[in-house]
Parts: C-alpha cells; structure tokens; sequence
C-alpha cells in the first residue's frame, strides 16, 4: 500500500465520518425546530451537504473505477433533483397551511 493509497483512505474516511455527524445534527434540528419550514431547511441542508460529504468519502476510498463515476453520476442527480423537490414541498405547505403567516414570513405571488 503506497502513502497516496493511505492518505486518500484517510480522506475518504474523514469524509465518511464528516458527512454522518451532518447527518446526526440534522436530525436534531429536525426534532429541535417547531415549524414545518424551517424542519424541511435542515432537512434539505443534510441531503445536500451531507450526501455530498458521504459520496466523496466513498469516491474516494474506492478510488478510479467504474463504481466511483457511479457515485458521481448518484451525486450529480441527487443534486439536481433534492432543492426541487424540497422546493416543491415547501410551496404546498405555504399553499395549503392556513396560518402560516403567523409561524413565519411569507411572500405573496
């Protein structure tokens, strides 16, 4: 095993353990916050951040092959689709909850 085997093992593993403590944190502010919006906020910092910490990780304790551009294709479309999709759920509880200018500031379309 060469040192840049090592070091990228290091890495990948720091990355690993960094993107579960996201994880973990979400998950308390998840339970800490009262209102739904601001719930789905650390939600949706976890799903970007946190699986972007976690893929890297396993990118790089992989190293060059077939299954890292996997993971990169995985990332690429998790990217892509999660802020959409958190967007989209967010408007439709502005949409649909009645008194949610009282919970928080809402602009009107």
């Amino acid at each position: 095993m060469s040192v840049i085997e090592t070091i990228c093992d290091g890495l990948g593993l720091c990355c690993v353990l960094f993107g579960v403590f996201i994880f973990l944190t979400s998950v308390i502010g998840i339970f800490r916050f009262r209102y739904v919006l601001n719930r789905m906020h650390a939600a949706a910092l976890c799903d970007a951040f946190g699986v972007f910490m976690v893929l890297i990780g396993l990118i790089l304790l992989r190293g060059v092959s077939m299954t890292a551009v996997k993971l990169v294709l995985i990332l690429v479309f998790l990217w892509m689709t999660s802020p959409v999709a958190t967007h989209l759920i967010a408007e439709m509880e502005v949409m649909t909850h009645p008194g949610i200018e009282k919970e928080c500031e809402v602009e009107k379309r």
